[in-house]
């Protein structure tokens, strides 16, 4: 038991409110279930004066898009002096803009699938067919369009021809102003968690992404029964080995702290690419780090414990 006293912040204004709420619950029962009292806080106007007044001992962040993963609400923490679970302000700005995280990771060697960020004034000025082929021409088909920020994978969508691009570009800057364009690369699709519970990074077992639709979309992710989750991946040995280590390669790069989810592809080369990375991981029951931290013998509940206390001891 401890006596801790946790603010669980969830829901807010983003595309991803519902399953964010569905993360909140889930990560406040667990906490409950190891004995930490928890309060579930919505993020709206009332926020800044209920940490003011309530002031808990830690926040723990289940916010999905938007200033739950930009930095904006870990700024604020900051600001107020608020210990909370995750990753520091600046850091998440550097992997909430896609582009910029993907920049970092291949001036590091890593390997992640080329790509080509334009904002929707460039298909205006230039003449978007004129765009959209040098576009094709450089990166091939089939192509992976998503929103160069946010997650759930909300836009994203794969184009295997050009005359489908248009509509898909419009579909796409629904959800953004600017489109992340990425070689589509087949493979095995594979999610890994890092954890900061241990005396260094503890990175859990690779989780192995099957969609039936052969897109791990919005609806395959929240879906249950849409997508068929193997853990550990279903890879040889020594691509599990390599898969974790360009997590935790990945992880230590960008500056991210207590918890990571990385998701990428093995190629039929074995080459690892890294597609993006969330520093604040899905808690659902459909979500990826809850699955592998189950296959490594973690308890949900008493891992968000344990963060919270380094959490506080941070402070």
């Amino acid at each position: 038991m401890t006596d801790r006293t946790v603010a669980v912040l969830a829901g807010g204004l983003s595309h991803e409110r519902e399953v964010s709420l569905r993360s909140g619950r889930r990560v406040a029962g667990a906490l409950r279930s190891s004995g930490v009292g928890v309060f579930e806080w919505d993020v709206d106007a009332n926020l800044v004066e209920r940490l003011r007044t309530e002031r808990p001992d830690a926040v723990v962040i289940a916010l999905h898009g938007g200033e739950g993963e930009n930095g904006a609400v870990q700024a604020v923490l900051e600001l107020l002096d608020v210990p909370f679970v995750g990753t520091p302000a600046p850091a998440c700005r550097r992997v909430w803009d896609k582009p910029t995280a993907k920049s970092e990771l291949r001036r590091a060697g890593l390997d992640t699938p080329d790509w080509v960020a334009l904002p929707h004034a460039t298909f205006r000025a230039l003449g978007a067919r004129a765009v959209l082929d040098a576009m094709v021409e450089r990166l091939g088909l089939p192509l992976m369009l998503k929103p160069d920020q946010g997650g759930s994978a909300l836009g994203a969508q794969v184009v295997t021809t050009i005359d489908d691009l248009p509509s898909a570009m419009v579909s796409c800057l629904a959800y953004c102003d600017t489109v992340l364009a990425e070689r589509f690369v087949d493979g095995t699709e594979v999610a890994v968690s890092v954890v900061e519970i241990d005396d260094a990074p503890r990175v859990l077992p690779p989780v192995g992404v099957e969609p039936l639709g052969g897109v791990y979309d919005y609806t395959a992710r929240y879906t249950p029964g849409n997508t068929t989750f193997h853990c550990p991946a279903p890879l040889d040995p020594e691509l599990l080995a390599r898969v974790q280590d360009v997590a935790l390669s990945a992880h230590r790069l960008l500056g991210l702290r207590d918890l990571s989810r990385t998701d990428a592809i093995v190629d039929c080369d074995g080459n690892v690419q890294i597609l993006e990375l969330n520093v604040s991981p899905g808690l659902t029951d459909t979500s990826l780090l809850p699955t592998a931290a189950t296959a490594a013998g973690l308890d949900l509940g008493d891992l968000f414990a344990t963060l919270v206390e380094r959490a506080v001891d941070r402070a």
